[in-house]
């Protein structure tokens, strides 16, 4: 049983990092249609009238963000941002500054206006878990340019209002995408908005406004191998942003510490109300196996296939869809768990030990990184109300994150020659005490199905 990386390899951040992500290069012009068929004019485009109002009154407030090399002027990414105060302020994705804000001595920011104009920021604060940062222009470069206004939760908006993203995708030139309000995304722990409209790289950070140009979201990623599916920060988050930290001191250390802090909350929130919830059954006839109620959590499920030469199973994998952003090469503040139930008896006890026993092995517990140290592992044989159970709990530390661990929890039951259940639970970026919490809580979901024991 192999256990995915969710949801997150189909989502993107729509950042532009200059790194392993850069984007590929602009694929050449289609060749060219033979001159009889080019002769025939083509429709001009149909460009909204309220795109072009909402674009021309706002672009004196829109932003590029620039993460540069502190000693050389080459960019390590870009984003987007927006002013929110006639002082200079500005409102971006925390994944937009990220490098700047971890390793201030090796880069430094700065912005780019719609006309040209460009100076130096500096960060005020974050907020990791709902992907915001705030800034501030150094110097007077941005005083005077007006600001865009947040649209008051009082006044929610309906599905299907049209709604307008704006950024600088791709580093081409600023652009604004049409596209639709679709309300909150279903079963995630924290709120996004579903954004029926294009987010590219690049427009990370940017605004997303209403007809009448106030901010309803900011932009911050897009689902990969899917059109149109993008997703936006509620735009109150970064109104309480904002509020809380317009008269902050600029950041100028490394804030491994100020992320760590808010990790630490978000993780004892997450797992909080992940362990409150009583397990869901998984109608399996000999053992009740482990299923979150899908409140924050998404489950999939299927069934033997038919080359599966006299091994049955059935399998289901639920995990969350969203994961705090920490650097390129770290997203953490997930959970995910699977589980695979075995019927061998067409094998005999030794095919199927083999094959069964091959499954435990396969699994990957991750190896030390330049995130994490290698994994810890501990494995003992536990009786769950007589049905015996082999089960192995593996922690990573985090290098920079002090007290924050990723957990794997291995479980497979041993009570049967030709039938068998494998299950695995991993959180990502949990306390010590909390990753306790988990792995008492996953051993308590399994257990007999009701008068299965005898049997």
């Amino acid at each position: 049983m192999k256990s995915c990386f969710k949801f997150l390899l189909g989502l993107s951040f729509a950042g532009l990092s200059m790194g392993a992500g850069a984007q590929a290069p602009i694929s050449p012009p289609a060749a060219q249609a033979p001159a009889a068929a080019a002769s025939a004019p083509l429709p001009a485009p149909v460009v909204s009238a309220s795109a072009r109002r909402l674009y021309e009154r706002s672009k004196g407030q829109l932003l590029q963000i620039r993460t540069l090399l502190k000693t050389q002027d080459s960019q390590a990414s870009v984003g987007s941002g927006f002013l929110v105060s006639d002082d200079g302020h500005v409102v971006t994705n925390y994944h937009v500054i990220s490098q700047f804000a971890l390793e201030p001595d090796s880069y430094r920011l700065r912005y780019a206006t719609t006309d040209g104009q460009g100076g130096a920021l500096e960060l005020l604060d974050f907020d990791a878990r709902r992907d915001l940062a705030l800034l501030r222009a150094v110097g007077d470069g941005l005083k005077g340019r007006g600001a865009l206004q947040f649209r008051p939760q009082s006044q929610p908006l309906a599905k299907g209002e049209r709604i307008y993203s704006m950024g600088n995708p791709h580093d081409v030139a600023f652009a604004v995408v049409e596209g639709n309000y679709n309300g909150l995304v279903e079963r995630g722990f924290d709120p996004l908005i579903y954004y029926a409209g294009g987010i590219n790289p690049g427009m990370s950070g940017g605004p997303v406004l209403d007809e009448d140009g106030l901010v309803v979201g900011v932009n911050v990623s897009t689902m990969l191998f899917a059109q149109q599916v993008s997703f936006l920060v509620p735009g109150e988050f970064a109104a309480g942003l904002v509020k809380r930290s317009v008269g902050a001191k600029p950041i100028t250390s490394a804030a491994w510490t100020r992320l760590r802090d808010q990790l630490m909350r978000y993780q004892d929130e997450l797992v909080t109300r992940f362990v409150s919830q009583p397990w869901e059954s998984a109608n399996h006839k000999r053992y009740r196996l482990p299923v979150p109620k899908q409140e924050f959590m998404r489950c999939w499920g299927r069934g033997t296939p038919a080359d599966n030469k006299g091994l049955d199973f059935e399998r289901s994998q639920c995990r969350m869809d969203h994961a705090l952003f920490v650097s390129g090469n770290l997203q953490t503040g997930w959970l995910d768990m699977s589980h695979e139930a075995y019927d061998g008896e067409k094998l005999g006890a030794l095919r199927f030990a083999r094959q069964y026993s091959g499954s435990f092995r396969n699994e990957r517990l991750g190896q030390s990184d330049k995130s994490r140290t290698a994994p810890f592992c501990k494995e003992q044989f536990v009786d769950r109300d007589g049905l015996p159970l082999r089960a192995v709990v593996c922690l990573r530390a985090y290098r920079k994150l002090e007290g924050l661990h990723d957990v794997s929890i291995l479980v497979t039951t041993v009570d049967a020659a030709t039938q068998g259940a494998l299950g695995r639970f991993d959180a990502r970026g949990v306390s010590f005490d909390n990753a306790l919490k988990l792995a008492a809580h996953y051993l308590e979901g399994f257990a007999w199905t009701n008068g299965s024991k005898a049997k």
